[in-house]
């Protein structure tokens, strides 16, 4: 950027909601953040907080829901208000799928946008809103950069055999292929773990980000080489209220023999399973480990079995395993799971620092025994951060 008072505002569009990041200077340094949810249901809501977390604004629209368009238009109107001598130099979006060509960021031109188009059938229920609003911000602002940063691309690298399904060509020539997400999440961790242990830069890592999405990748010296998320990220751990990997046949069986069709299965995999559809309580993990009913219990069990089943799987696809990692909502307040995932691991070499892993550290933390094999790590997820370095990277000249 230019000026130290240039910004860089970070765009996360979801269905129903929009987060929003404002970055200043060439350091990026946080200036404020926040969210509008309950687009389009309503009461659509409204909160921004400064860097040390102190509310800077909040607003309800109980009768008149907002939409993508004037979701936009409102935080824009509230961060140029705030903006106090600042410019903003560039917009960043996450973008959730990137097909199999946009392996880095990209500027979101004509071009690009009519390819993400053609791209919304491999992620309908996310795509569509990460274009409304860049084609929202485009209205508003048609001068300022905005740039695209796909939750594929980390992935891009992986091994072909690591992308591969065993399907006819025919098929997998149409981009039929494991894809994988959450990468913005994995690039910062890759980033991110050399800077707390030199001794990471070249390790065989597993990093497990937990959230209501949840997923899990195998890095070799800081590149993807395999991961949980598939074609979809409905593929892999259970999740908040999405199923995991299911067998196939169960799709089968639910529309030959049961009479469903595509939009109840599809509610079914990604609004009605995992966390809240094993406990019929709810799909948020504070909820389930304060709960003393059988079901919620059940649930947390069954991630944890899974999260455990595909660490293996992750480190057989290394030949090893040199650090685990910690990372979204739950891999970085949940202190049992964390504790369950570890123990069941004691297979590997891990051992955990019980009063480590306690303290719940806020920040990347190492929080497995002096004796343990396997070192463990909490990394607070950045994906903002990631995406602003990348916008600015792309400000720069050649």
């Amino acid at each position: 950027m230019a000026a130290p008072n240039d910004c860089i505002v970070v765009i996360n569009a979801g269905s129903s909601s929009i987060k929003f990041t404002l970055f200043t200077g060439p350091t990026l340094d946080l200036l404020l953040k926040g969210s509008i949810d309950n687009l389009y249901s309503g009461p659509t809501r409204f909160i921004a907080k400064d860097a040390k977390g102190a509310t800077l604004g909040e607003q309800a629209w109980s009768d008149a829901p907002l939409d993508h368009a004037a979701g936009m238009r409102h935080l824009i109107d509230f961060v140029e208000q705030r903006l106090q001598g600042h410019r903003i130099a560039a917009v960043g979006h996450r973008i959730v799928h990137g097909g199999m060509h946009y392996s880095g960021p990209q500027a979101l031109d004509d071009k690009v946008l009519a390819a993400l188009d053609k791209l919304v059938p491999l992620a309908p229920l996310h795509l569509p809103h990460n274009l409304a609003a860049v084609r929202a911000m485009r209205a508003m602002g048609p001068g300022v950069p905005q740039t695209g940063c796909f939750d594929t691309a980390f992935h891009t690298a992986q091994p072909a055999l690591a992308q591969a399904f065993a399907l006819p060509a025919a098929i997998t020539d149409l981009g039929i292929r494991r894809y994988g997400f959450h990468g913005l999440s994995y690039e910062y961790i890759a980033s991110r773990l050399p800077q707390a242990d030199a001794r990471l830069a070249g390790a065989k890592v597993v990093a497990a980000h937990l959230g209501n999405g949840a997923s899990m990748c195998a890095m070799a010296a800081g590149r993807s080489m395999a991961s949980t998320m598939g074609f979809t990220a409905v593929d892999g751990l259970p999740m908040g209220t999405r199923c995991g990997t299911l067998d196939p046949g169960v799709v089968l069986y639910l529309i030959e023999e049961l009479g469903w069709d595509v939009a109840a299965v599809q509610k079914l995999l990604y609004q009605q399973s995992g966390l809240l559809g094993v406990s019929g309580i709810s799909s948020d993990m504070r909820v389930l480990e304060q709960s003393d009913a059988p079901a919620a219990r059940l649930a947390i069990d069954l991630l944890v079995y899974r999260i455990g089943r595909e660490l293996g799987s992750l480190a057989a696809s290394l030949g090893g395993l040199d650090a685990l990692v910690f990372s979204g909502g739950i891999g970085e307040n949940s202190v049992a799971l964390r504790a369950a995932v570890c123990r069941d691991a004691a297979w590997l070499g891990v051992a955990l620092d019980a009063a480590a892993n306690d303290a719940n550290p806020r920040d990347v933390a190492c929080i497995s025994a002096p004796s343990s094999k396997v070192a463990v790590w909490v990394v607070p997820a950045n994906e903002e951060l990631m995406i602003a370095r990348h916008t600015l990277a792309l400000l720069q000249p050649a």
